[in-house]
C-alpha cells in the first residue's frame, strides 16, 4: 500500500511529533517528570502508527493502524488537557489545535477506507 507521493497526514503527524518533543523538553526543564514521558509516547505514537499504515499488508491492517493512531491522539489530548488545567504546568493551545486537525483527518481516512470497495 506504500505510496511515496507527498502525504498530508504523514507530514502533519511528523510535524506534530517534533512539536511534542519540544514541549516535552520544556516540561522536563521545569522538573515535570511523569506526564512528559506519557505525552512523548502517545504524541509521537500517532505519527508512528500513521507511518506504519503506509506499509499495511491489507486494507484491514491499514484501518487498524489508523485506529491505533486515533487512540494515541485521544490519549495525547488527555495529557494536553491535564497540562492545560494544572496551574503549575506550561501549556501551548496550538498543540490542541494541531491535534484536533490531525484527529479530523484520521477520522476521515478511517471512514472513507471502510466505505471503499478495496
Amino acid at each position: 500500500m506504500r505510496n511515496d507521493q507527498p502525504n498530508l497526514i504523514v507530514q502533519l503527524t511528523f510535524d506534530f511529533s517534533i512539536k511534542i518533543i519540544s514541549f516535552v523538553e520544556e516540561l522536563e526543564s521545569v522538573k515535570k517528570k511523569v506526564i512528559p514521558l506519557q505525552l512523548l509516547k502517545s504524541g509521537t505514537g500517532i505519527g508512528a502508527n500513521v507511518r506504519e499504515a503506509q506499509n499495511a499488508e491489507s486494507k484491514r491492517d491499514f484501518i487498524h493502524k489508523f485506529k491505533i493512531a486515533a487512540k494515541e491522539a485521544d490519549e495525547t489530548m488527555y495529557w494536553l488537557e491535564i497540562c492545560e488545567k494544572s496551574p503549575n504546568y506550561p501549556f501551548h493551545p496550538e498543540l490542541v489545535s494541531d491535534l484536533m486537525s490531525i484527529t479530523k483527518v484520521i477520522s476521515k481516512i478511517i471512514g472513507s477506507s471502510k466505505k471503499s470497495p478495496n
